[in-house]
């Protein structure tokens, strides 16, 4: 990949890298001769056209990857080992940091600002479970009786990965880092829009020295390679982030052949800011947790409840700081917001925005396209919406808040709970005994008082409902990509 410098700061990505299936650590034709292409979401203009996985394609991986689980050097390699293979990976994306950042910015419309921060965690999410490799332990158990009980933690097996396109090589980081810490072997699809980062990464899986069959990518449609993924006989496990109408559709394939699935799906988050709040503190944090990432985060904090005494005043500061948002070029260093990451994403967004009017919300800031190229949409604003209203129902996964006023912690703890999702959920406020109250009562996987969007490796990342099974990032990853086996010994 080669990366030449242009006026302003901005990089142009002259080259991107692989683009077929990588099986067997080889990159690969698919037998079908599936194609599309990948584009850049600031102009609409194709970036690369890469290879697409059938069925077929999807066997030979599984095969590969089976054939890895159980004989060769990865079926008998020791715990440490696998360790510093992850801690080698996790040392040549920190080598290319840089020119990944700039082909994740391309590919899926991220802010290099946020693409360089989401290179950071790769780095740091691969090596924290490089260092889990050698420490998943199983117990002794007492029993009764002459015998001695123990038990292993061995890999669930080949595991089928399947990842969205808003944080293409975090969410990859978070999948890899404990299913090969446990020793289990991969087929992933990246998301269809947003491959390419992935293939990238695939080359330096090979330099780090995994051996063959270990991990394999298989860029597709959904419908198409998911599909085939999901109700492969031989995968043992399906992970996946993405919507929760996908989900359902994969519980149920997956239920054929009784797979182990894990989910981390979508959210309608509620955001509380409370009259006591500090008001500066709580309107960055509120602006920030609507559009970070143009709102294209299952976190984002779309419904934002305002204590009725401050509404007009927050509300107007709000406003003002989305209306002064440099929108444009993802790959400018001065850019805040990038573009969406596609023309259907754009669509539904501006349907949304069209929708809360009609409903009869009042519009404060944006709501359009902005400009004619690309795929932007200003940072949108929506006051006095009612918890009925579309815009404060659906998941609209962009940069669109809604605004409903309260009036006390009971009221706004039932409203907030008032939905089918259940990811995450912010609070504003100085008095530490309502922020630990809404904190307990909300039903949530994260609950962040007083900051937003501060997401660790080290902690579980999860939903409550519909948003999702299981649990992603530190220890607790781990029982999702183990199975638990009891040996007893007669001793007599």
């Amino acid at each position: 990949m080669v990366l030449t410098a242009k006026t302003h700061g901005r990089l142009q990505v002259i080259s991107t890298g692989p683009t077929k299936l990588f099986i067997n650590n080889q990159f690969v034709d698919p037998i079908d001769g599936g194609t599309l292409d990948t584009l850049n979401p600031a102009t609409g203009e194709k970036i690369a056209t890469v290879s697409t996985a059938g069925p077929r394609d999807v066997d030979r991986a599984v095969k590969a990857a089976r054939a890895a689980l159980e004989s060769g050097p990865w079926a008998t390699m020791d715990a440490a080992d696998r360790g510093r293979l992850l801690f080698k990976l996790a040392d040549l994306v920190e080598k290319h940091a840089e020119e990944l950042a700039q082909l994740e910015s391309l590919n899926c419309g991220k802010t290099i600002t946020d693409s360089r921060g989401d290179m950071v965690g790769v780095i740091n999410g691969l090596r924290y479970y490089g260092g889990w490799a050698d420490k998943i332990e199983g117990r002794t158990v007492p029993v009764r009786g002459n015998f001695l009980s123990y038990t292993l933690r061995q890999p669930v097996g080949v595991v089928g990965q399947i990842i969205p396109w808003n944080f293409p090589l975090m969410m990859l980081a978070w999948k890899w880092g404990p299913a090969l810490a446990c020793g289990n072997t991969i087929v992933m699809k990246p998301a269809e829009q947003t491959p390419l980062t992935a293939l990238r990464l695939a080359e330096l899986v090979v330099e780090a020295g995994f051996p063959a069959g270990v991990v394999n990518l298989l860029n597709g449609l959904g419908e198409v390679t998911g599909d085939a993924l999901v109700r492969h006989a031989d995968v043992d496990k399906i992970a996946f982030t993405g919507h929760v109408e996908t989900a359902k559709i994969i519980q149920k394939a997956a239920a054929d052949t009784l797979k182990r699935t894990t989910f981390e799906l979508g959210g309608k988050s509620p955001n509380v800011v409370f009259a006591d709040c500090d008001m500066e503190q709580a309107v960055a944090g509120a602006f920030h947790a609507i559009y970070f990432h143009g709102g294209q985060c299952c976190t984002a904090g779309s419904r934002l409840f305002v204590e009725k005494s401050i509404q007009k005043e927050f509300v107007e500061r709000l406003a003002a700081k989305a209306k002064a948002r440099k929108v444009g070029d993802q790959l400018d260093s001065a850019t805040e917001q990038g573009p969406q990451v596609s023309q259907e994403q754009l669509d539904k967004i501006l349907h949304y925005c069209k929708l809360g009017e009609t409903e009869g919300a009042r519009l404060v800031a944006g709501g359009v396209r902005k400009g004619q190229a690309g795929f932007f949409v200003e940072p949108t604003i929506f006051d006095d919406v009612k918890d009925s209203m579309t815009i404060a129902r659906d998941e609209i996964f962009g940069p669109v808040v809604s605004v409903l006023p309260f009036n006390s912690l009971d009221e706004v703890i039932k409203r907030a709970n008032d939905t089918h999702y259940g990811l995450a959920a912010g609070v504003w406020t100085k008095n530490i005994d309502k922020a630990h109250q809404y904190a307990k009562a909300v039903k949530a996987g994260t609950i962040w008082v007083n900051c937003y969007h501060v997401v660790d490796t080290t902690t579980p990342f999860g939903g409550f409902k519909q948003s999702g099974q299981g649990r992603e990032n530190g220890e607790a990853a781990l029982e999702h990509y183990t199975e638990s086996k009891t040996v007893t010994v007669n001793l007599g």
